[in-house]
C-alpha cells in the first residue's frame, strides 16, 4: 500500500529539507506531498531549488498564509496513496516511526490511528502548562466524543484514503486537530492510538503555537461535536 505523505510547511526554513531527507529515507512505498503556506523566511527558496520528481515528491505553494487546516486541505486533494499521513515542518516528530504508526492499518485493525506522545516512549522534557493545554483540550474532545484518546493534538494522524470523500477540513488554523478527531468519530472509524517518541521545540527554536490557540481549540471542539455535517 502506499503513503501520502502530507507536508504543511511555514516558515521552517532551518528544518524543512531535514525533514524532508528523513521522510525519503523511511524504506516504504511512498509519496511526499508538501505545501508551503505563503512562507516569508527563505523557506519557499529553499523549496524551489529542491530536486522534484512528480511520482515521488510534489511541491504546492499558497499565495497567501491560511493556515495548517488550509494547507492539510490542500495537500488531501491531492493525495495518491492508500493510507495518508500528517508529518509537520519542524524536527520534533521522527519518520522513521511511520512503520509503527500504520501497522494497526496494514494489518486490517484500524481506519485511523494517532501517534501518541503521552504513552510511554522517549520525550523531550519542555512546558509543564503546555502538557497541562494538551490533557485539558484532549480530555475535553473525549468527553465530547466519547472515546479515550490520549493526545488529541498530536500532529501523527494516520488514515485510509478512502475516509477522504467522506468528509471535508473546514478548519484553518490549528482547529484542524480537534476537528478530524469529531469527524473521524463521526464516521464511526475504528481508532487506534500508538506510542510515539516527542523532541519538542521552545519558541526560541521556532514554535508556533500559543495560549490563543489553545482556546480557539475549545471553541472548535464545541463546535465541531455539536455540528452535524461531515462537509
Amino acid at each position: 500500500m502506499k503513503l501520502s505523505v502530507i507536508i504543511p510547511v511555514f516558515n521552517e526554513k532551518d528544518t524543512i529539507l531535514e525533514v524532508i531527507s528523513r521522510v525519503q529515507k523511511v524504506h516504504l512505498d511512498k509519496e511526499i506531498i508538501i505545501i508551503d503556506d505563503c512562507s516569508s523566511d527563505g523557506t519557499q527558496d529553499a523549496l524551489k531549488n529542491m530536486p522534484s520528481d512528480d511520482d515521488v515528491i510534489r511541491i504546492f505553494f499558497h499565495e497567501k498564509n491560511q493556515g495548517k487546516g488550509a494547507a492539510l486541505r490542500t495537500g488531501f486533494k491531492h493525495a495518491r496513496g492508500d493510507i495518508i499521513i500528517i508529518q509537520d515542518a519542524d524536527l520534533e516528530y521522527d519518520p522513521i516511526e511511520y512503520p509503527r504508526i500504520i501497522g494497526p492499518i496494514l494489518d486490517g485493525r484500524a481506519d485511523v490511528v494517532y501517534g501518541s506522545r503521552f504513552s510511554g516512549s522517549p520525550q523531550r522534557v519542555l512546558f509543564y502548562w503546555h502538557y497541562v493545554g494538551n490533557r485539558v483540550l484532549t480530555t475535553f474532545s473525549n468527553m465530547l466524543t466519547n472515546i479515550n484518546l490520549t493526545d488529541m493534538e498530536t500532529c501523527y494522524k494516520a488514515f485510509k484514503a478512502s475516509l477522504l470523500p467522506k468528509f471535508t477540513i473546514k478548519s484553518k488554523r490549528f482547529g484542524v486537530e480537534p476537528e478530524i478527531t469529531a469527524k473521524f468519530v463521526k464516521l464511526k472509524c475504528r481508532i487506534y492510538e500508538v506510542p510515539i517518541s516527542y523532541s519538542g521545540r521552545d519558541y526560541s527554536e521556532g514554535k508556533k503555537i500559543g495560549w490563543k490557540d489553545g482556546l480557539a481549540a475549545i471553541f472548535w471542539i464545541l463546535y465541531y461535536n455539536l455540528r452535524k455535517s461531515l462537509h
